[in-house]
Formats: C-alpha cells, sequence, structure tokens
C-alpha cells in the first residue's frame, strides 16, 4: 500500500503517520529527514544534496527523486509507504507517478488532514513543553495540574517554540495551500484522494483514516 498523507504544519500527520508504522508495519518517508540522513550519510546524491544546501538553494527535484527511489530499492517491494512533504508540485507528481511504475507500485491512498485555520492557530500557539523532560501541553487543553510543575517529572522549567506564533502558522497554512492546489486535482482525477477531520479527537482521526485504508 502507498499513500500520501496531506496536511498543514500542525494538523497531526506525524502522529497519524506512526500510528500507521505501528498498525501496519508501514515505512514513512519524509524528505527532509531523507535528505538530512543522506547528506550524514555521504552518499553520492547526499553530496549532491550538501552543496545545493551550502549555496543556499532549494534541493532540485531530481535530488530528491533520485533520495526517494534509493529509498524505495532498499525497503523491498512488499513494504508499505507514506509519503509525507512529497510531492509538493505537478511536476513531483509526475516524477512519483514515475518512481513508484518502475517498481511496479502505484499509488493507492491520498489521504488529506482538513482543518479549520482558526482553531488550528489556537491548537500551535498554545503549546509548550517541559524545558526537562519534553512532555507536551496547552494553555487550554492540556494545562499542567500545578501551573510551575510539570505532571511527568515535576520540573519547574517550560519552553515553546519560537516558530509557534500566529504569523508563522497563517504563512504556512498559505504555503500549504498554494502547494497543494497543483496536486490534488490530478489525484481527485483518478478518484484516490479521501479528506479527514484532522480537527477531530486523535483516535477519531485514526479510526477515520483505518476506514480508508484497510476497510
Amino acid at each position: 500500500m502507498n499513500i500520501i498523507l496531506l496536511g498543514p504544519p500542525g494538523a497531526g500527520k506525524g502522529t497519524q503517520a506512526q500510528r500507521l508504522v505501528e498498525r501496519h508495519g508501514m515505512r514513512q518517508l519524509s524528505t527532509g529527514d531523507m535528505l538530512r540522513a543522506a547528506v550524514r550519510a555521504k552518499t553520492p546524491v547526499g553530496l549532491q544534496a550538501k552543496a545545493v544546501m551550502e549555496r543556499g538553494e532549494l534541493v532540485s527535484d531530481a535530488i530528491v527523486s533520485a533520495i526517494i527511489g534509493y529509498e524505495l530499492d532498499a525497503m523491498g517491494p512488499d513494504a508499505g509507504v507514506i509519503f509525507d512533504g512529497y510531492p509538493r508540485t505537478a511536476a513531483q507528481a509526475e516524477a512519483l507517478d514515475a518512481l513508484l511504475a518502475e517498481r511496479g507500485r502505484k499509488l493507492d491512498h491520498v489521504v488529506e488532514l482538513e482543518v479549520d485555520e482558526d482553531a488550528l492557530v489556537e491548537r500551535i500557539t498554545g503549546r509548550f513543553t517541559c524545558a526537562s523532560c519534553g512532555k507536551g501541553y496547552h494553555d487550554k487543553f492540556d494545562r499542567p495540574r500545578m501551573p510551575d510543575n510539570c505532571d511527568k517529572c515535576g520540573n519547574s522549567g517550560f519552553k515553546r517554540r519560537p516558530d509557534d506564533n500566529e504569523e508563522t502558522v497563517r504563512t504556512r497554512m498559505a504555503e500549504y495551500r498554494g502547494k497543494t492546489e497543483p496536486i490534488l486535482p490530478i489525484y481527485n482525477a483518478r478518484g484516490i484522494v479521501s479528506r479527514v477531520d484532522g480537527m477531530g479527537d486523535i483516535d477519531q482521526v485514526t479510526a477515520a483514516i483505518e476506514k480508508i485504508v484497510a476497510p
């Protein structure tokens, strides 16, 4: 099974992808993670990517495709795949079709986690974590029992990500809409796009995705 999981930052893609990995033994392929791993491993394509990034340029579709092809070959033909963060353009969608076809694969599902922008802003800007153990909290939905102490480890320090602010979240939403608009019609025409309410409870979102991928 080969799936594209779509959704803006904060929609819960990472959580749901991990649950798919655990339930179905799938592999999550995140372009950012794969690029960093290739650079660390100093593979030929990783060295190409490193040189491009050091110049402050965007990594080309050809380099990204080469890394994805390498990962697909390494995992074998029977492993299911979740594509996270790719494709983002019509050209990348075409490249992915070619990569899969060369390996006897095809896309089975494109699952989009739909979110309400204002609610997502509230969800993300309210997040904070324990500075010691990393346990997550939220200003509105999940505050520590004692205002100044972590429920898990008792530490008194908390921290927030500097990019968890309204301006950044709304910019990311605009970027996401701009990037997905070119590819959704391609997959809509094939009848493989399903939409899930990403603002629901985590378990509800998981159950909705399960009905799609394992009816």
